[in-house]
């Protein structure tokens, strides 16, 4: 059994920096997620990060004493920090020292299930230690596991490989992350052409994606489905899950969930989850999950749109969900122009969720009837497949069919079409 780990946590509040209070709760929960027990705190105001040692030589001695007092085996900051930074860190606390990137690193690694979401970990992980290989081999040494918290994974001797055995290990896992990226580029080509629209889930860690994606399924298919991995803790889905939702009136679309954002959200998982992330820049509506119980859902709405932003998500409706809206004195469901607030785990105001979704991505849809000569049977194959059919009856002079579709998709019907209707 791993030693209970002691945690001092520290940071730095700069100069307007609204969110600190916040990113610094953030950060306990991180370390709480990788079971690490949270002791202490130290916080200094500066005006810059302190180049050396990130914080001033007088707090580093304030948590020295911290060490000390509460039997501290650990000390986590809350900024990505420099190789001199741990170096110099390390000597003069005589203790591991990780950043706010390696715990979340280690999160990601421990909650990894696919193939695909191990090694955009292993990527991510290995470029964050690349520049911290040179010069910091005792220091490296220090850190057990070399990634973070546990003592397995990356593993010290592979952190004793040198540059160019790290750089070729980077390359290796890259061609086969091309690979399955390549294979799921043809999957998302196929669901493109299938004409079936996309409507993907995106939020920050622990809002609910997976329960509203659970109570989605659910409602539309009147029975438990398989439900999707849900837990209230950071970082439960890294994968991309797809689900096909049926409407009562024929209608479908393809729901996906995946990774939540964080704030600070590292660079190099970002770069390393971007073929992930970028799944999102297919769909066809954005259902942007806010934990409305969180008093800080604000910022954490605008970190969401930060990564949107960064991968090059723009010009796609967004319906914005606030869900968790049970646990603060709010009369629900509410449903506003674009929004809709809602509880997925009482599942209150899903069928409201559902009605808005289907307004929005099918809003080109008209409703047309048809009489297709039996000789052009081949056509009504084709509007099978891309239309929902509503009714068919067979006359003496063909079939005749009332069906919702697309205008992009009734130009080779218009000699057959008999009249037409808005929805």
């Amino acid at each position: 059994m791993e030693p209970l780990q002691k945690a001092i946590i520290v940071g730095v509040k700069l100069q307007h920096q609204e969110d600190f209070e916040t990113s610094l709760i953030e950060l306990a929960d991180l370390a709480a997620a990788c079971d690490v027990e949270v002791v202490g705190e130290v916080v200094q105001k500066l005006d810059h990060i302190q180049a050396s040692h990130y914080i001033g030589k007088g707090k580093v001695k304030e948590v020295l004493r911290q060490i000390d007092e509460k039997e501290a085996n650990l000390v986590i900051f809350n900024d990505e920090l420099s190789p001199t930074q741990i170096r110099n860190l390390e000597a003069d606390l005589d203790c591991k020292v990780i950043d706010r990137t390696i715990l979340i690193l280690d999160i990601f690694a421990q909650r990894a299930k696919t193939k695909e979401a191990q090694l955009q970990v292993a990527v991510a992980q290995l470029q964050y230690m690349l520049p911290r290989l040179v010069g910091l081999r005792k220091s490296l040494g220090r850190q057990s596991g070399g990634v973070g918290t546990r003592n397995k994974g990356i593993g010290e001797k592979k952190l004793e490989l040198d540059r160019r055995k790290i750089e070729e290990q980077i390359d290796r896992l890259n061609k086969e992350l091309r690979l399955l990226v390549s294979q799921r580029q043809t999957q998302r080509k196929q669901r493109k052409k299938s004409g079936i629209p996309i409507v993907s889930l995106v939020g920050y860690t622990n809002a609910g994606k997976s329960t509203i994606m659970n109570a989605i399924v659910e409602q539309s298919q009147h029975i438990p489905a398989k439900q999707v991995f849900e837990k209230d803790m950071l970082f439960a889905t890294l994968e991309t899950t797809i689900r096909k939702i049926q409407l009562p009136d024929q209608k479908s679309f393809l729901l996906t969930d995946t990774v939540g954002f964080v704030n600070k959200l590292p660079h190099h998982l970002v770069k390393a989850f971007r073929s992930t992330l970028e799944e999102v820049k297919e769909a066809d509506l954005l259902l942007h999950v806010v934990d409305f119980s969180n008093p800080n859902y604000k910022q954490m709405m605008e970190v969401t749109d930060q990564v949107l932003k960064e991968i090059g998500v723009e010009n796609i409706p967004v319906i914005y969900v606030y869900n968790k809206a049970d646990l603060i004195d709010f009369s629900i469901p509410l449903v506003e122009q674009s929004a809709v607030t809602l509880s997925a785990q009482k599942r209150i105001g899903i069928t409201d969720l559902l009605q808005m979704i289907r307004k929005e991505v099918f809003k080109d849809y008209q409703q047309y009837e048809m009489l297709i000569p039996y000789s052009q049977n081949h056509l009504l194959a084709y509007l099978k497949s891309k239309a929902t059919i509503l009714s068919t009856e067979y006359e003496e002079n063909g079939a005749k069919v009332i069906a919702e579709c697309r205008q992009a998709d009734i130009e080779k019907y218009l000699p057959y079409v008999v009249q037409e209707s808005h929805m």
